[in-house]
């Protein structure tokens, strides 16, 4: 069963674009079924999974290229380096757009060479996990706070209860989860397994496989947290610095995300360390040793994982509109605080974020805080458990967590 990525425009659109689109992300996400989805018939395909076509493309490119001639799908192209500068030399020479559509999940190997090869002629889409929009068969739109969108969506949107929200958080948006009947544990204990000894054993910062995995656990522990580099060194027994030359591995590679704190010369005693989000619950809530839905919701992590989801949803949908996503968050010395930060054309849209299904009325009340930004502020978000969309105050919306 293929479930609709919302990529799919975006794929033909780049392909009309460039001759190279390259689509990035972590493994299992969907990247291949994507383009072979999208592809016609006359496209090939060939995946540098497979050692002996690997190895073609590493010893001799040019004959890697005659055997598979473009329109070609190649798939984890991180495997073959070798071959990025032949790929330049064949789009110079034949100028046709999309003749190449590569997949990677190693950026952290990969992306120098793409940019020191392909500068120019290759389009990048990063890709994540299926989204909510994705899984209830909606269009795809980019989170604004905006109420006229959002009540349009109130009469497509499939309203959701906390139980299904929490199974959602719980399994994940790997597609084979939703696809398939697979034992959720069973499924990230092969991923990881994958993850830590196939893709991080060849990099010279991972020498110890057992705490880099302990490193991962850290870090699912304190998703939707400020970034402490040295408590997360300390918790593993390495030092800060390898600390901060992990997490820039889990960035890379897709698995996690960094809110970096709203920056403007007017705001004052600002904290400037980010904040770290999992992109895949499932795969946190793995890590962190929750074995049902049930279990994880009644939890002390409940607020963290929800917080965590609607994150990286909102994130989901700029990426799966071909944007970059505009997310940010404030924090300062007196503990005044805002989840989320949203800057669409120098508007800035303010966003908090509660599990409650009937946020108080001061939920957000730290909002003002940016008037004084000198930017024009829009109406703000609780994203919450409410049953429906309603106001809290003349700018203050409460949004369904199903809205998104």
């Amino acid at each position: 069963m293929y479930i609709k990525r919302a990529l799919e425009s975006m794929v033909k659109e780049v392909s009309n674009t460039f001759p190279v689109l390259l689509v990035t992300g972590p493994r299992q996400v969907g990247k291949t079924t994507l383009l072979e989805h999208v592809a016609d018939q006359t496209r090939k395909y060939v995946s540098l999974d497979d050692p002996v076509a690997r190895q073609l493309a590493k010893e001799e490119p040019l004959l890697f290229l005659q055997r598979y001639e473009p329109p070609v799908i190649i798939d984890e192209i991180q495997y073959a380096p070798e071959l990025l500068p032949y790929i330049k030399l064949y789009v110079d020479r034949k100028k046709n757009m999309g003749d190449f559509w590569l997949t990677g999940s190693q950026m952290f190997q990969m992306m120098k060479g793409v940019g020191e090869s392909l500068s120019g002629r290759v389009g990048i889409l990063p890709m994540q996990g299926l989204s909510l929009s994705e899984l209830n068969e909606l269009p795809n739109e980019f989170y604004t706070t905006d109420t006229k969108r959002l009540i349009n969506r109130l009469n497509i949107a499939s309203r959701m209860n906390l139980n299904e929200i929490y199974n959602l958080i719980y399994k994940g948006s790997m597609p084979a989860i939703h696809i398939a009947e697979h034992s959720v544990e069973r499924f990230y204990a092969s991923y990881v397994d994958t993850y830590v000894h196939r893709d991080i054993r060849d990099l010279a910062q991972v020498a110890d496989e057992m705490q880099f995995q302990r490193f991962l656990t850290a870090c699912a522990s304190r998703t939707s947290q400020m970034v402490n580099y040295s408590e997360l060194a300390k918790d593993v027994g390495i030092s800060s610095p390898t600390a901060k030359s992990w997490l820039s591995l889990l960035v890379t590679s897709g698995l996690v995300v960094l809110v970096e704190p709203y920056f403007n010369n007017a705001l004052k005693r600002i904290v400037k360390a980010p904040n770290m989000y999992f992109m895949d619950t499932g795969l946190c809530a793995y890590l962190t040793r929750w074995t049902s839905s049930e279990s994880l919701e009644v939890s002390a992590m409940s607020g963290a994982f929800f917080e965590t989801f609607v994150v990286s949803e909102i994130i989901k949908s700029y990426l799966n509109a071909g944007k970059r996503p505009p997310v940010f968050y404030y924090r300062d010395s007196d503990q005044k605080e805002i989840d989320l930060i949203i800057e669409n054309d120098g508007k800035l849209q303010p966003i908090e974020i509660k599990k409650s299904a009937n946020p108080k009325k001061n939920a957000g009340r730290h909002f003002s805080t940016l008037e004084k930004v000198g930017k024009e502020m829009t109406e703000g978000s609780i994203i919450c458990m409410s049953e429906d969309l309603s106001p809290i105050s003349k700018e203050i919306w409460a949004v369904p967590v199903w809205l998104i």
